[in-house]
């Protein structure tokens, strides 16, 4: 017999019993799809629900970039930016000044 779910995690209940899918396709296809995602400020898995007639969440998103990063990674960019490597979030925020400098460099030429 199955525990009822809490009041609180009802509104979760439809995201938890959905399932990722991932699509093999040609590299023309994924950046067909990548490219616009981007023209519409969507992710890429809000244009593909898009393109298959699907409902999109019109709540808006915090918009992010996400990397992973390992413990190699934190020793490399501590010792970049003169910092150790435990200090993930001083980490963080010159990796958040780089991108910034990355993107008005870019939007220069």
């Amino acid at each position: 017999m199955s525990k009822p779910i809490p009041s609180r995690w009802q509104s979760s209940d439809t995201a938890i019993k959905a399932v990722q899918v991932a699509f093999d396709v040609e590299e023309t296809v994924m950046n067909a799809v990548r490219r616009a995602a981007f023209d519409n400020s969507l992710s890429a898995s809000d244009q593909i629900r898009l393109v298959l007639g699907l409902s999109v969440a019109t709540k808006p998103k915090r918009p992010r970039l996400t990397v992973s990063l390992s413990e190699e990674d934190y020793r490399i960019l501590g010792k970049r930016y003169g910092i150790d490597p435990d200090e993930r979030l001083k980490i963080k925020e010159h990796v958040t000044q780089d991108l910034i400098q990355f993107a008005q460099t870019t939007e220069d030429k």
